[in-house]
């Protein structure tokens, strides 16, 4: 199937400078250099981020080479595409940081090392740093109309809002991404960029800039900006923003995310997230609608994202972690995949001169907070409803000691399927 069609039987298809015109470069020039950029406001990229990775390892494995651009310059600047404020501008030590994270989860999902169609990593401080001012207005400058620039509607937006409006730094971005784009076409004969659909303008500034300079045409695709059913930010949860970064999200908890996609999104992100073939997700959607109960797109999906941004190793932690979670055996998992997951439920610290040489249980579940009283903990150990460490404690006189906790560390107590209280152990 050309990638072309791919993309549009995955709904993925947003809008191209001239469609033909795309599809028959596609056709014959392979590989076909285009390019994604990639600002590194923070030093990992999160769920939100992955939509255009994923496009890029499609177009790669239709046969065109990738090149990676992280905004070593432009992120000192800030995109003010779909943004209400001005982003915070960061120093180089964190942008250096920053790109570095970046650069090596990119390189974990795109192939590196074949000779033709290999992923290029390119950083736009590389050329925009050294340039000067009175030269880039000389020569790019006056390529740009500021009645266009206006009309744009990233632009728009923050103009109408008289109390942030928006800064001459921020204004001048888009001719910076125009920039990139001439210089990796000349230097890397990049033909194509790619991105979300708030970059529409951003791409054909540098296409128009390619072709009043050199007279060249090149071409410039997007991919729809996601959002779930309800009308929310696609990557957001109560917890926070999902990352790809296993340190900032376990795998466990990125499992979780997608187990958890609402009924009326599996189908569609089946489809744009993952490299499952379409006839697959046809079936997967026809048992969702049949047997919804079974959740096997829902299944599928967290297993083909955690494998695909985690590794194999990373989706048999997260497998680990949801058996733990429900009922399975604590002694399974590793200690930082339990820190992981019970990272979010409530936690208390007790200090190892509380505890002693033992604490009776019914003291801890009222001094963490686990219940609201001795009482309660008492009449709950006695109806058996109290799991230590998953296992059912029936002694309403239990105690407590160093002994019972998890790496030296840890103690999980739980009630019911999933009211969970972890709770952390400090030596004096």
């Amino acid at each position: 199937m050309h990638i072309l069609d791919e993309l549009h039987q995955r709904s993925l298809f947003h809008s191209s400078t001239d469609e033909a015109a795309l599809r028959a470069h596609l056709d014959g020039h392979a590989p076909v250099h285009f390019y994604v950029g990639f600002d590194p406001t923070s030093d990992s990229l999160h769920v939100g981020s992955l939509l255009p990775m994923i496009t890029m390892a499609r177009l790669q494995r239709a046969g065109h080479r990738p090149i990676i651009l992280v905004g070593g310059a432009t992120g000192m600047i800030g995109d003010p595409s779909g943004k209400s404020a001005e982003r915070q501008l960061l120093d180089e030590g964190v942008l250096g940081r920053n790109v570095s994270g970046i650069r090596d989860q990119l390189r974990a999902m795109l192939d590196l090392e074949d000779p033709r169609v290999g992923a290029l990593v390119r950083n736009n401080a590389d050329w925009l740093s050294g340039l000067s001012l009175v030269s880039f207005l000389r020569d790019v400058g006056k390529h740009f109309s500021v009645n266009a620039m206006i009309a744009r509607e990233s632009v728009k937006m923050r103009l109408e809002n008289r109390e942030q409006g928006i800064s001459y730094t921020e204004f001048s971005y888009q001719l910076l991404q125009a920039y990139d784009f001439l210089h990796l076409f000349q230097n890397d004969g990049c033909t194509l960029q790619l991105g979300g659909s708030d970059q529409w303008g951003n791409i054909t500034a540098g296409a128009d800039l390619i072709r009043r300079l050199t007279g060249s045409t090149v071409h410039g695709l997007t991919v729809p900006l996601l959002t779930t059913s309800a009308g929310t930010k696609f990557g957001k949860t109560e917890a926070g923003t999902v990352w790809l970064d296993p340190s900032r999200t376990s795998p466990y908890h990125f499992y979780q995310f997608w187990l958890r996609t609402a009924d009326d999104d599996v189908v569609k992100l089946l489809n744009y997230f993952t490299f499952v073939p379409l006839e697959e997700i046809a079936e997967l959607a026809a048992t969702h609608k049949e047997k919804p109960e079974l959740r096997a797109a829902h299944t599928r999906l967290a297993e083909e994202m955690t494998r695909l941004v985690h590794g194999q190793e990373g989706l048999e932690s997260a497998l680990r972690g949801t058996r733990v979670f429900f009922g399975g055996d604590l002694r399974e998992v590793r200690a930082e995949e339990l820190a992981g997951i019970f990272a979010d439920v409530p936690a208390f610290t007790l200090e190892s001169s509380v505890l002693g040489s033992a604490l009776p249980l019914v003291d801890l579940c009222a001094l963490s907070g686990f219940v609201k009283s001795k009482g309660v903990a008492r009449r709950l150990l006695e109806s058996g409803g109290v799991s230590l460490n998953q296992e059912k404690v029936t002694d309403k006189d239990r105690v407590v000691s160093e002994g019972d906790f998890l790496f030296e560390k840890y103690l999980v107590l739980r009630s019911g399927k999933r009211n969970y209280h972890l709770i952390v152990l400090k030596r004096n």
